[in-house]
């Protein structure tokens, strides 16, 4: 992609209402707008990062067993009055009328309709277990939507949900979503940590939140160190084997939330080992049983033949909350520092003296050979000043990046800089090229 014909409006200065990093870079680095209060459009960049991060989600969905449909953002009233949870959800629901005088919502949440799906089509305990996702727009109408999409009205979320014969099968379920969530996050370059934390107005009396330290958190959490340390499972576990252990390693060790926490317990935990900080939510799930299948009579006939209302889990991942979570833990004065698997780009080429036939010439060659390796390439072929090229590199957080001039050039050389590490290397523009690649110089 030349960036003389991207749509890449960057700014010099947050606006003045930004309070938090996250917030102020991506309005700087030209990836959302403003819309309303806690209302975004996501624009060229943004929208290529939250695709990428997106299709994390969905791959380790899919490794883990869970299956994906698409439910409305619209919903029915009715189901909500049939959960009892209409009235209780309170004034964050955004409550509508259409012209038929029926009473609609936006959904902050999918529990009622997955479940009407599921008692529609599932009749028999032969049929599950069954896990049903969904990576769909929520409203959630904040009394003050703040630190852009961190907090926001209108926000993307995966929502899975689980459908088993029993507690002890649901609790599986639980703990597959568990560990896929460790895969989800480590595959982002985050390090998140599993709390217990209060279930809300979701329901239920087991649910984990997944935090990521950052100073700039909404809440305080306390935890064992050693559990901010620890890698993530891998793609290759036993999904529909005893995953317990993998669990009770995480939840042994001492974590809970502002809401949850427990002086004494944490009291316990060697002095040198407890940590206190703030962190982020970008994820939470709860097993809650029969609170939505017995009052919308989800049942299946069971082994004896009869009918048996199932046990349920949630289990949700803000979506375009990551963007934030990820710039949060990952930035430095220059802008942002995507890891390689969210960034916008691969690549970006600079070119320094646009119009220099060597120049041009060389930057036209590494583009092809890099586009042709399967890379994202953002080419610089703007008549901005080096510095301004430079710094654009930096605020957009391109991984990796080759610069190209012409005094080096005519000594055979190029430039590449890795953005994370700030390190820079000289190379030829072949070596530069199989670097980048990964394959060997011809």
């Amino acid at each position: 992609m030349r960036l003389s014909r991207y749509f890449l409006p960057t700014l010099k200065e947050a606006p003045s209402d930004a309070q938090i990093v996250s917030h102020q870079l991506m309005l700087r680095a030209g990836m959302i707008k403003q819309e309303a209060a806690g209302i975004y459009a996501w624009l060229p960049l943004g929208l290529r990062v939250l695709k990428k991060v997106e299709q994390i989600v969905r791959e380790e969905m899919n490794r883990a067993g869970a299956v994906e449909l698409l439910m409305p953002t619209i919903q029915l009233a009715d189901l909500w009055r049939e959960s009892g949870r209409y009235e209780a959800y309170g004034d964050e629901m955004l409550r509508i009328v259409d012209r038929h005088k029926r009473d609609l919502l936006y959904g902050p949440t999918a529990e009622e309709v997955v479940t009407d799906i599921f008692r529609a089509y599932v009749k028999s305990y032969k049929d599950l277990p069954l896990n049903l996702y969904n990576i769909q727009w929520k409203f959630r109408d904040e009394r003050r939507p703040r630190f852009g999409v961190m907090r926001g009205r209108e926000f993307l979320m995966k929502d899975a949900y689980s459908f088993d014969l029993d507690e002890a099968s649901a609790r599986k379920a639980y703990n597959r979503m568990f560990v896929a969530y460790l895969n989800v996050f480590a595959r982002m370059g985050l390090k998140a940590v599993p709390m217990r934390a209060d279930t809300g107005p979701i329901g239920g009396d087991l649910s984990h939140e997944f935090i990521i330290l950052a100073d700039t958190g909404e809440s305080q959490v306390f935890c064992h160190k050693d559990l901010v340390e620890m890698g993530a499972p891998g793609p290759d576990v036993d999904w529909y084997g005893d995953l317990q252990p993998l669990v009770d390693q995480r939840t042994a060790l001492y974590a809970a939330t502002e809401e949850m926490h427990d002086e004494a317990a944490f009291a316990a935990v060697p002095a040198d080992k407890q940590l206190s900080a703030r962190g982020i939510e970008v994820g939470h799930i709860f097993y809650f049983g029969e609170k939505y299948s017995k009052p919308m009579k989800a049942n299946v006939a069971g082994p004896d033949g009869k009918d048996v209302a199932v046990h349920m889990g949630s289990y949700g991942v803000g979506v375009s909350r990551l963007l934030g979570a990820i710039i949060e833990a990952s930035h430095d004065e220059g802008g942002i520092i995507w890891p390689d698997a969210v960034a916008p780009f691969d690549v970006g080429v600079l070119n320094l003296r646009v119009g220099d036939e060597a120049c041009d010439a060389a930057c036209d060659k590494v583009v092809a050979a890099l586009e042709a390796a399967g890379l994202e390439v953002l080419y610089d072929d703007t008549d901005n000043r080096p510095g301004g090229k430079f710094a654009t590199a930096d605020l957009i957080g391109l991984p990796h990046q080759l610069i190209i001039g012409p005094k080096a050039l005519a000594e055979g050389n190029v430039e590449l800089k890795h953005r994370a590490t700030g390190e820079r290397s000289v190379t030829s523009l072949d070596a530069a090229i199989a670097q980048l690649t990964g394959k060997a110089a011809a």
